[in-house]
């Protein structure tokens, strides 16, 4: 690591405003250090991309109080609902070779499982892949609390269905499809369903040959539960209070919605990935810069502005795309994600002309202001455009 860039990361770690509702003289930046015990958030990785390059990764605190072990950049996060931007690609990989249709019915592919009928609608409206990725399809079940480490696990069918041991009711359609934005893990959990049943493999291993591999996200793995050889390199969630959960973290077979296990090195991959390829500076078997490009148009028919998913905050003009979100205008439009799972936290952020964007993952979710305070401090070191800090 240059000693230029060393000198970031200092001034960044040095530099963290509070989020609060003055941004002035009386303000004054804190230590990085500082903001993670304010927060009790044990640890922080954080992953920055410039020039269309990783420049650096690191990580700061600790994996869990009991162990004290050093969070490094190989340590492995939940990346919550991050998860459906990864499975997206898979999904884009598989409509670019043909295997796919964004807008066919998905009962043209679905066979283990149909969605029931919207009440009192006969025939069943038309829904594609684009409003599952989209959530414009109408379907219910938000997100997915998870299960305790010991505890029984439902499989696919049965979370769709709300049967036990499911801890979610049943994904259904509550809305007319195509009409409004309404975030859906449960459809997510559907797209899932429909992959598992064209392909015939496991829902890991499809992710693996699509997507983990071809990018070379080796620290990266949608098995649930986590296997053993993984466990040791992994965070523990720490929810409210820096108290830790129960057996370190949550089991989530919803594993397109929720189910990835990365670090921001792994995730910082998919962005140079995908912001190279955008500005042509990579020719690239994986997407196609059209297939992109796609990905990142508003979706909603009715242009509606999406500023929270899950009370997570996502921008003042934000469009959903098909897994992602995007943000801003001109040099300043970024896309990415967010993610909360029980005990982590996590956010993405990729500016598409200007080749920059930031991972940060936490292990705690009491820590959620601390995302905007030190994308805020990144974005101030590295000069991104309307750059503004949360309030």
């Amino acid at each position: 690591m240059s000693i230029v860039t060393k000198n970031r990361i200092e001034r960044i770690i040095n530099n963290i405003y509070p989020a609060t509702n003055r941004h002035d003289q009386f303000n004054s930046p804190q230590t990085l250090a500082n903001r993670l015990n304010y927060h009790h958030t044990p640890g922080i990785s954080i992953a920055v991309i410039n020039s269309f390059e990783m420049e650096w990764a690191e990580g700061f605190g600790i994996c869990d109080i009991q162990s004290q072990k050093n969070v490094t950049p190989d340590t492995l996060f939940q990346a919550a609902s991050i998860s459906k931007s990864v499975f997206t690609l898979a999904i884009m990989r598989l409509v670019q070779e043909g295997e796919l249709n964004l807008d066919k019915d998905i009962h043209y592919y679905l066979k283990s499982w149909h969605l029931p009928a919207y009440t009192g609608l006969q025939p069943r409206p038309k829904i594609t892949l684009r409003q599952l990725l989209s959530h414009t399809a109408g379907l219910s079940t938000s997100g997915f609390p998870g299960y305790l480490r010991n505890e029984q696990l439902p499989t696919l069918l049965q979370i769709l269905d709300g049967e036990h041991p499911a801890n979610t009711k049943k994904v259904e359609s509550n809305n007319l499809p195509g009409h409004h934005f309404c975030y859906s893990g449960g459809g997510t959990l559907v797209a899932q369903q429909l992959v598992e049943d064209v392909f015939g493999h496991s829902f890991p291993d499809i992710m693996r040959q699509l997507v983990l591999q071809p990018l070379e996200m080796t620290a990266s793995t949608y098995e649930q539960p986590l296997p053993d050889n993984w466990t040791k390199n992994a965070a523990t969630g720490h929810p409210q209070n820096g108290t830790p959960i129960q057996d370190n973290f949550h089991t989530y077979p919803e594993m397109a919605a929720a189910g990835l296990w990365t670090t921001p090195t792994d995730l910082a991959k998919v962005g140079v990935e995908l912001l190279k390829i955008l500005r042509r500076k990579k020719t690239s078997y994986f997407l196609t810069k059209e297939i992109i490009e796609e990905m990142l148009l508003p979706q909603d028919l009715n242009g509606q502005i999406v500023n929270q998913v899950g009370g997570i905050s996502l921008g003042q003009d934000c469009k959903v795309g098909l897994g992602f979100f995007c943000n801003g205008k001109d040099e300043g439009l970024y896309f990415g994600h967010n993610g909360w799972n029980k005990g982590f936290l996590a956010q993405m952020r990729f500016y598409k002309e200007l080749g920059k964007g930031a991972i940060i993952m936490l292990n705690s979710n009491e820590g959620y202001p601390l995302l905007h305070e030190v994308m805020y401090a990144i974005g101030n070191e590295y000069e991104w455009p309307d750059n503004q800090p949360i309030e």
